[in-house]
């Protein structure tokens, strides 16, 4: 006896995501701004809930980052770094090239200045600093060039392989302050000597003339994205490196050339720590700026003049959290979960300018 058929009925879900179509200007503004009044929100609720003032605490992070001449220095301070970090991994990231290795690419750069510092302080001052910047720009730029040469010679994953890198770096420092760079005046600890007052960056304004090249390089790789045929290049490879070739461009070239240029930048960023901030190499050197300049480039959809924006904003929350800590009595884990939340719902802004969600759409009454 035959049975009928059991037909099988795929239904969407209630909630789906939608992709929209390309958002005006003023409607992503709306959005950004919707998600930093909705984080400064939940992070008032939070702030309730472990019994303080969200007015009183916010007060506190905006008057702790510019308190003093002092304050606003350290925070210019924490800006260059991330800044200049986050100009490197845009390179990568508008070529598709996910680049997580911005930390130790600092790092690098911060190692292979430190030996010119360490070991040539009688050079003349202007001499010493230029050698510093190239040695580190070739430093960070040899620490990218290294996944990209695996990448396009046997396909392998470079978000893993520049995530590694991190760590091998740190692990470098390490080896370096407790071996053949260890500071024998240290009194038994594993350290790096501070470095002579000719191996210092020189200060301008109060803060170590870092800040301008910051400035200078969000021109440059805005110029160089922009108008340079390279830059096309970088954008072309980054849509369809298939397009690429058939217009062609030599993919392989691009992608070893950018990824060095990638690494550079953010080695520039470890002679600025070393030689502006720090006066010394040390485990701490990038302080996790690497990682927080991938959120920085991603929430600024790569646009460089932008990221030196946000940039000084994420500094100004970094200080000014600091400063709550202390006044407040807060541990440090209080401060990590408020920056959490707020940066939690200002990158989830970013979703809502490409994506929303929409309701299962009614079946029609006898339909399958």
């Amino acid at each position: 006896m035959s049975t009928p058929a059991t037909v099988k009925t795929h239904r969407e879900p209630l909630l789906h995501t939608v992709k929209h179509a390309e958002r005006s200007g003023r409607q992503t503004v709306a959005l950004s701004l919707a998600a930093v009044a909705l984080s400064l929100v939940a992070g008032g609720i939070f702030i309730l809930a472990i019994g303080q003032n969200p007015f009183a605490v916010y007060a506190t992070i905006v008057k702790g980052a510019f308190r003093s001449p002092l304050a606003i220095q350290a925070t210019i301070k924490y800006t260059i770094p991330l800044c200049i970090c986050a100009l490197g991994v845009t390179l990568a990231f508008k070529m598709r090239f996910w680049n997580i290795g911005g930390e130790g690419q600092l790092i690098m750069g911060g190692v292979f200045a430190s030996w010119f510092a360490l070991f040539c302080t009688d050079w003349p001052h202007p001499l010493l600093l230029a050698v510093m910047f190239v040695a580190g720009a070739i430093g960070g730029g040899l620490w990218g060039l290294l996944p990209a040469v695996f990448k396009s010679r046997w396909n392998t994953n470079e978000t893993l392989f520049t995530l590694m890198l991190n760590y091998i770096a740190l692990h470098i420092v390490s080896w370096l302050q407790s071996g053949p760079w260890r500071d024998e005046g240290a009194n038994g600890f594993n350290k790096i000597a501070r470095f002579d007052k000719n191996a210092g960056l020189d200060k301008v304004l109060g803060v170590h003339f870092g800040w301008i090249i910051m400035l200078v390089l969000v021109v440059l790789v805005w110029v160089y994205l922009k108008y340079t045929k390279q830059g096309y290049e970088i954008s072309v490879v980054g849509e369809s490196q298939d397009t690429a070739r058939y217009a062609g461009i030599h993919v392989k070239k691009v992608v070893l050339r950018t990824m060095f240029l990638s690494g550079a930048i953010a080695g520039i960023a470890g002679v600025c720590q070393v030689g502006g901030s720090d006066m010394t190499l040390s485990m701490g050197v990038a302080g996790g700026v690497g990682f927080t300049a991938i959120i920085v480039a991603w929430l600024c959809q790569l646009n460089p003049g932008m990221i030196l924006v946000v940039s000084f904003l994420f500094s100004v929350l970094e200080k000014g959290s600091g400063v709550v800590q202390s006044e407040f009595g807060l541990s440090a884990d209080s401060a990590d979960v408020l920056q959490g939340v707020i940066l939690f719902f200002i990158l989830a802004s970013e979703f809502f300018v490409r994506y929303g969600f929409a309701l299962r759409k009614k079946q029609p009454k006898g339909g399958q």
